[in-house]
C-alpha cells in the first residue's frame, strides 16, 4: 500500500457494470449476522481436553513462545546485574524482586531505567519489550543470544541516532505497529490517530490454536453437545476448517504472518480472498535479489510461492508439523519423502562428501565461524540456502531453486555454491555446474527482471511476455506489471488491460495500480468497473485512482459502490497511520479531495513518524510550493538531495524551485546534476537551456535546447525555445532551419510561420 506518488498511471478496459440497488445495498452493506451465529475466541485451554496431542505438541514450541509475560519461567536472559557496552553506552540488566529492568539510553538518548514487562521470541533469539505512554510497548534493540548465552546488538555496526525512525523508542521498534499481529492471538491494535495512542488487545498472549483455526466458541458449543446429539455441519463449526483444505488454502492460511506484506486491517480469519486482508510486497530491488532470492527478511511466502513445490501442490505441512512446527523428518529424509533417494541421494547427484561428513564451517573476514554447514550432500544446503536476519537468526530461502552461479555473474545474485566454497569465484563454481550437469542454462526470469530494474530500452517486449504468461509465478508476474510503469504506450496499456481480467487478484490490484489512459471519460469507466472487484485490495486502490479524475460522471448505484470503496480505503490507511506511509497515503488522499489543511498536517505526520521518509518531504515541499511558502519548500527539497543525492526527480525540483526565487546560478547546479542523471528526460533539458541562456552560458544552454529537441523533435515548444535562442544570436540561418521545421510539423499552429517571417525579414535587413 506504499504510494509515493500524489498521481499515477492508468490504461484501457471499458467494463460497466450495472448493478440493481437492492442488490447492491446487500452485497456491500449486508445485515449484520445473529449474535449467536457471531464465533468468538475461546481460548486453547478449551481444545486441551479433545486434542491432546495436538495441544501437546504445540506447548513449548516456537508458536507457544512468541511472546509472553516476563517471568522466572519465560526469561531466558541474563539479569544477574550484567553490565554490557554496545557503540560506547554501557548498559545494564538487573532484578528487583521478580520484576526485570535495565539501565540503558532512553528517549533522546538519555540514560534511564526502565522495566521489562514481555519477552518476545525464544529461540535463536529473545527480545524484550518496555512499556511507554500512549500503550505502546518497544523492543530492545540488546538482544539475548540464546545459543551463545550472551547479549548482544541487533545492530552492531551502527549507533543509532536517537532521531532515527529505527531507534528503540521509536515507531521502527514499536511491537504495536511492527510486530504484535504475528505473535499473539486475536490482535486488535487499536491505534487512534486522534490521541496518536494505542489500546492494543489481544485474547491469548502468544500464537495459540485459534490464531490458525479462528474463533472457536461455536466448534466447544459443537464438541460438548453428546455425541450422537451433534448435529451434521460444516468443518465442524470451525471458522477455518481443519481438514480437507488444499495446498493454496493452506499456504495462504500461514501468508498473512509469514510474509512481508502491508496490512489492510485486523485479521479476522472470516476474509475470502488473501487480499482481503493484506497485500503482498512484489520482488522489489529492497526486498529481493534480481532472480527472486532472498534479500531482507521477507517471511518465506513470496520466495516460497516462485517454487515449483508451490506449482505441484506441496503445502507447509508437507515440511513442517502444524502443530509444533518442527520439520516432520531430519535431514535428507525430508525431501526424500517426493523424491527418489536412488537419483537424489547419491553422489552422482550432488557430487559433495557423503552423509555423515561434514563440511568446513562458514567463517568471517576475521575468521569468526559464523557457522557450520554439513555435508554438500544434504538437500538443503544446495536448495535452501540461508542468510543471517537480525545478526544470528538463519532463515532458508523457500524458492527451492537450482544454484545458479552463472546468475551471480551475469546479475550480481548470490549462489549457493559460494556460500560454502567462500575462497572460490562464481566462475570457479559456474566451470563445475557445467562440468556436473552440462553447458545448457533455462532462461531465468532474473534476466528480465534486472533489465526492468534498469530501465533498459530492450526490457518493453520481454517484461509484456513476462507479465501475460500464466506459466510463470503470480509474485514474478505482479512484479513485471510494476515494472512496465516505465515503459508508456499502446503495448503496456494492452498488457494491463489483460491484466484487468485475471483470476489472480495480485495481478489485477497491480494492474489498477500502474494503469493509465488519457481520456478521462474512458478511465472513469475502467475504474468504476474495478470497484466491483470482490477483494478488497483491488477495488480500494480502483476507489484511490478514482479520486486523481477531477469530476468523474457516476450515476447514483456507482457513486454509492465509489463511497464505500473510498471509505474502505481511507480505514486501511488509518488502520496503518502509525506508519510514515500510512499518513502519507492519507495526505495524498486529501490532496485528491481537495482537503490541503488535512494533507499538510498528514503529511507533517509521516515525517515526525519517520524524518527520512523523502516521499512526504517531497509532497509536503511541493503543497508548499503551491501555498506561496517557499522558504519552507526548499527546506525540505534540500534535506531530501542531500540524503538521496540519487534521487534526480528531486534535484530537478529544487532547481526549478531556486529559479522561481531567482538563485539562478545555484538553480543552474541542481538542473544540471537533474540533466545528467535523467538523460532521456527532453523537459529537464529544456529547462535547463533557457536557465542557462539567461546566464549568458550560450554554448551550453544551446547543447541543452538541442538535446531537448533531439528526445522530442515534434515538441513545439522545444523548437520555439531553440529557434528563439538562434534569432536572439543572429545566427539566422540556424533559427530559419528550426523555424521551417516548426511549419512542417506544426501545419495548423500560426508561431511556425511568425517566426519565419521575423527571421525572413531580418535576413532581407541584413543583406540590404
Amino acid at each position: 500500500m506504499t504510494h509515493w506518488k500524489i498521481t499515477g498511471l492508468i490504461a484501457t478496459l471499458v467494463i460497466i457494470l450495472s448493478i440493481p440497488a437492492y442488490m447492491l445495498k446487500e452485497k456491500y452493506f449486508p445485515r449484520p449476522p445473529a449474535p449467536r451465529y457471531v464465533a468468538t475466541f475461546a481460548g486453547s485451554k478449551k481444545c486441551m481436553d479433545c486434542h491432546r496431542a495436538e495441544y501437546d505438541k504445540w506447548q513449548n514450541s516456537h508458536h507457544d513462545r512468541a511472546m509472553d509475560v516476563a517471568n522466572n519461567e519465560t526469561v531466558l536472559g541474563n539479569f544477574n546485574n550484567v553490565p554490557v557496552e554496545f557503540h560506547g553506552v554501557t548498559t545494564r540488566f538487573y532484578r528487583k524482586g521478580d520484576k526485570f529492568f535495565v539501565h540503558t539510553q532512553g528517549p533522546d538518548g538519555k540514560m534511564g531505567e526502565f522495566e521489562i514487562t514481555h519477552t518476545f521470541g525464544w529461540y535463536p533469539l529473545q527480545q524484550y519489550l518496555v512499556p511507554f505512554p500512549g500503550g505502546r510497548l518497544q523492543c530492545l534493540p540488546i538482544t539475548w543470544d540464546v545459543k551463545e548465552k550472551k547479549w548482544y546488538h541487533l545492530y552492531p555496526e551502527t549507533s543509532i541516532d536517537p532521531k532515527d525512525w529505527l531507534y528503540w523508542t521509536n515507531a521502527g521498534q514499536n511491537w504495536n505497529g511492527m510486530c504484535a499481529e504475528c505473535h499473539s492471538t486475536n490482535l486488535k491494535k487499536n491505534y487512534d490517530i486522534k490521541s496518536d495512542a494505542y489500546q492494543t488487545t489481544w485474547s491469548e498472549i502468544d500464537v495459540s490454536c485459534e490464531a490458525c483455526h479462528g474463533p472457536g466458541s461455536r466448534h466447544v458449543e459443537w464438541a460438548e453437545l453428546p455425541d450422537m446429539a451433534r448435529p451434521q455441519t460444516a468443518d465442524y463449526e470451525l471458522v477455518v476448517k481443519a481438514k480437507g483444505m488444499n495446498s493454496r488454502e493452506q499456504v495462504e492460511l500461514c501468508a498473512p504472518c509469514h510474509s512481508r506484506r502491508a496490512i489492510l486491517g485486523d485479521y479476522t480469519h472470516a476474509e475470502p480472498d488473501l487480499l482481503d486482508s493484506m497485500l503482498p510486497s512484489l520482488l522489489t530491488a529492497e526486498l529481493y535479489f534480481a532472480d527472486g532470492q532472498i534479500l531482507e527478511e521477507v517471511y518465506v511466502y513470496g520466495s516460497f510461492t516462485q517454487s515449483k513445490m508451490y506449482r505441484r501442490n506441496v503445502r507447509c505441512s508437507d515440511c513442517h508439523d502444524v502443530h509444533s512446527v518442527k520439520k516432520v523428518k531430519e535431514g535428507n529424509a525430508l525431501c526424500l519423502q517426493c523424491h527418489r533417494a536412488s537419483i537424489y541421494d547419491a553422489k552422482a547427484h550432488h557430487f559433495h562428501k557423503g552423509k555423515g561428513e561434514k563440511g568446513e564451517p562458514i567463517k568471517s573476514a576475521d575468521g569468526k565461524v559464523l557457522f557450520d554447514v554439513g555435508s554438500g550432500a544434504e538437500c538443503v544446503q544446495c536448495h535452501m540456502p540461508e542468510r543471517p536476519y537480525m545478526v544470528i537468526d538463519y532463515r532458508a530461502d523457500h524458492s527451492f531453486r537450482i544454484p545458479r552461479p552463472d546468475l551471480s555473474i551475469k546479475l550480481g545474485t548470490p549462489n549457493a555454491c559460494n556460500r560454502c566454497h567462500v575462497d572460490k569465484t562464481d566462475q570457479w563454481s559456474d566451470e563445475y555446474i557445467t562440468k556436473w550437469y552440462g553447458p545448457g542454462r533455462r532462461a531465468h526470469y532474473g534476466m528480465i527482471i534486472d533489465e526492468g530494474r534498469k530501465r533498459s530500452p530492450d526490457a518493453h517486449e520481454i517484461l509484456i511476455k513476462l507479465a501475460v504468461d500464466p506459466l510463470y509465478p503470480v509474485i514474478v508476474r505482479s512484479t513485471a506489471l510494476s515494472l512496465l510503469a516505465a515503459y508508456p504506450g499502446k503495448e503496456t496499456s494492452r498488457a494491463y488491460e489483460l491484466a484487468l481480467m485475471d483470476d489472480e487478484a495480485l495481478i489485477r490490484r497491480t494492474a489498477v495500480d500502474h494503469l493509465n489512459v488519457t481520456d478521462p471519460k474512458r478511465q472513469t469507466a475502467i475504474l468504476t468497473s474495478m470497484l466491483y472487484d470482490p477483494v478488497k485490495a483491488v477495488r480500494i486502490e480502483a476507489a484511490r485512482r478514482m479520486t486523481e479524475i477531477a469530476a468523474p460522471r457516476l450515476d447514483d448505484v456507482q457513486k454509492l459502490v465509489f463511497q464505500y470503496s473510498l471509505e474502505e480505503y481511507q480505514k486501511s490507511m488509518e488502520y496503518s497511520a502509525d506508519f510514515a506511509f500510512g499518513r502519507y497515503n492519507l495526505a495524498n488522499l486529501y490532496v485528491a479531495l481537495k482537503q490541503p489543511q488535512k494533507a499538510v498536517e498528514s503529511y507533517q505526520a509521516a515525517i515526525k513518524i519517520d524524518n527520512l521518509f523523502y516521499p512526504a518531504k517531497v509532497n509536503l515541499a511541493m503543497m508548499y510550493n503551491q501555498m506561496g511558502q517557499n522558504d519552507k519548500a526548499e527546506t525540505l527539497l534540500r534535506e531530501v538531495v542531500t540524503s538521496h543525492p540519487e534521487m534526480y526527480e528531486v534535484q530537478y525540483s529544487l532547481g526549478l524551485l531556486l529559479a522561481e526565487e531567482k538563485k539562478y546560478a545555484e538553480a543552474a547546479n541542481y538542473l544540471k546534476q537533474a540533466a545528467k542523471g535523467l538523460p532521456n528526460r527532453a523537459r529537464v533539458h529544456y529547462n535547463l537551456g533557457l536557465l542557462l541562456q539567461h546566464l549568458r552560458q550560450d554554448s551550453d544552454a544551446e547543447t541543452s535546447l538541442l538535446k531537448a529537441q533531439e528526445l522530442e523533435p515534434d515538441n513545439l515548444d522545444y523548437l520555439y525555445a531553440l529557434a528563439d535562442f538562434y534569432l536572439k544570436r543572429n545566427k539566422l540561418q540556424q533559427a530559419r532551419s528550426i523555424a521551417e521545421e516548426m511549419v512542417a510539423r506544426h501545419p495548423t499552429q500560426r508561431i511556425g510561420r511568425d517566426m519565419l517571417n521575423i527571421i525572413e525579414k531580418n535576413l532581407e535587413t541584413r543583406s540590404n
